[in-house]
């Protein structure tokens, strides 16, 4: 390959990653410009922002593996993080959703769930049986936030796939989102939690504001990353699943507020958006 060509393609190739940068800025700058205005802690803006930025570089120097070995492997391993607070995390009035990491303190689902919804999307005949898993894992915690994104994405993967046993494991979600719900209330937090509700009455504007980053994040993720169309369904499931859980109920608003989990769960996600013929033309390349 010449020099010339080198050059064009590595515009090109970090040109299909700007949509995919931009869904997670997007809704994470406004809401580091929220928590600044509002006088949250700078701690929390602190690891936001560090969050942040990590996953931006993450997701601009991109890469994923066509081989479905590696891609099972890492569904293996994330329902392992999803289950990793029941064993050993700091439990909290009985609900365990969190993986301590020295003063760190790492909510599962939401760095988990977004990666393991796209890698299950593109394993058509797994796919059903790897999301229920990870549903009874997110009820056991109790999280019915984390049940809900699950929810979410079923339902886009199977409208996208028309396949119904995603659309069955939705209808599970939906029972155990509810019991979750009934076993896990936990107290408010502020500038992580109801975000989008309380500013709606405290400050309309930077309400509307918020909203408007989240819902270009949605349709970027929907139409515009460099993926296909199921695991673009899933993952547009997942955050609305998480965005409809922090304004019906106390759980946290992801990207706008809460931590560093559900960002670096995202980037994960969207660093790893290629097409499928793109993922065979590279296996093609280096094979």
């Amino acid at each position: 390959m010449s020099g010339q060509e080198a050059e064009l393609r590595i515009p090109r190739r970090f040109g299909r990653r700007v949509p995919a940068l931009a869904a997670l800025a997007l809704p994470c700058a406004a809401g580091l410009v929220y928590l600044a205005m509002f006088g949250a802690p700078l701690n929390l803006i602190a690891m936001n922002g560090a969050a942040l930025a990590l996953g931006l570089v993450w997701i601009a120097a991109g890469g994923v593996s066509g081989n479905a070995l590696v891609r099972r492997a890492l569904c293996a391993l994330l329902l392992g993080v999803l289950a990793a607070p029941m064993f050993g995390g700091p439990p909290v009035e009985g609900v365990t959703r969190w993986i301590s990491l020295g003063p760190v303190q790492l909510h599962s689902g939401s760095l988990a769930i977004p990666l393991l919804a796209c890698l299950a999307a593109r394993e058509r005949r797994l796919a059903a049986l790897i999301l229920l898993a990870a549903v009874v894992l997110a009820a056991l915690q109790p999280d019915a936030a984390s049940v809900l994104a699950l929810l979410c994405a079923s339902a886009g993967l199977g409208i996208a796939q028309r396949d119904w046993k995603t659309g069955a494991v939705g209808l599970i979600a939906a029972v155990a989102a509810f019991g979750a719900h009934a076993r896990g209330i936990l107290p408010p937090q502020a500038f992580t939690e109801r975000v989008l509700t309380e500013l709606l009455l405290a400050a309309p504007l930077a309400a509307l504001g918020l909203v408007l980053a989240l819902l270009a994040s949605l349709l970027l993720i929907l139409g515009k990353i460099d993926q296909d169309a199921p695991p673009r369904h899933a993952l547009a499931g997942v955050l609305a699943g998480f965005t409809l859980a922090g304004i019906l109920a106390d759980y946290p608003s992801i990207l706008i507020g809460y931590g560093a989990s559900p960002i670096l769960g995202f980037a994960l996600a969207l660093a790893i958006t290629r097409k499928s013929s793109d993922i065979s033309a590279a296996v093609r390349t280096t094979g």
